[in-house]
């Protein structure tokens, strides 16, 4: 019985080698499709959790007309105001959503909550795009005090957003509208839209791709609160 070659035997580990990458290439294909898809669904998940949370939120606002005849006496002011720039809203209102963390906590439910975009200083992590990083922010107050468009505390919701569009139906043009104003004789004075749809669009962090997420809900109290008032 001869012994193998020299040749063979290099042949041999060609081959073994050969396979080998293969091998490694197949598992690395399905190494880099579950991150991918792993990528996606925490992208998917957060940006449904964002959007649930505005949807549950913006059904509890609320405006009042219970205010003291006397000016100078008023230390809260209602209202519901969303406005356009670019592809990116704001929305400032006055909602029945505050949570109570403590117990015994002596506070309302009545808060005001702001959805925006806000820039994201940090750097990017190593393989995603450079450029400016657009988070989809939340700031709550409570309680309420004359301006409801400022201070309280912001947290982010949803990161790296491509696009965040609220609109609002109005049913006497029966038209979708990028702006409302509940504050404004020219608007919709003393109004909470009937329906609202919220588009949020994230952006591909490879190896996930771009997602886009859509709802619509209508608010429960579209008229104002007032004394002697029944919905």
């Amino acid at each position: 019985m001869r012994g193998m070659t020299l040749v063979e035997i290099m042949l041999t580990i060609g081959l073994i080698a050969m396979v080998s990458v293969l091998i490694y290439g197949t598992f690395e294909t399905l190494g880099r499709g579950r991150r991918a898809e792993q990528r996606r669904a925490e992208r998917t998940r957060e940006g449904r959790q964002a959007l649930d949370r505005i949807a549950r939120e913006m059904q509890s606002a609320y405006i009042s007309m219970h205010q003291p005849a006397n000016v100078a006496l008023v230390t809260r002011n209602t209202g519901f105001v969303s406005a356009m720039s670019g592809d990116f809203a704001r929305v400032d209102f006055t909602s029945f959503a505050h949570r109570r963390l403590l117990r015994d906590a002596k506070e309302s439910d009545q808060a005001e909550i702001s959805y925006f975009t806000s820039t994201d200083e940090r750097p990017r992590p190593t393989g995603q795009a450079s450029g400016a990083k657009l988070d989809l922010v939340r700031r709550e107050q409570t309680p309420i005090d004359t301006d409801f468009k400022k201070g309280g505390v912001v947290q982010v919701l949803a990161e790296d957003v491509k696009e965040f569009h609220v609109k609002f139906f109005e049913p006497s043009t029966l038209q979708w509208l990028d702006r409302w104003d509940s504050t404004q004789q020219n608007m919709q004075l003393g109004r909470i839209p009937s329906e609202v749809r919220v588009t949020l669009v994230l952006k591909a962090q490879p190896p996930a791709p771009e997602i886009r997420l859509t709802t619509k809900f209508m608010p429960a109290l579209q008229m104002p609160l007032g004394f002697g008032m029944t919905q």
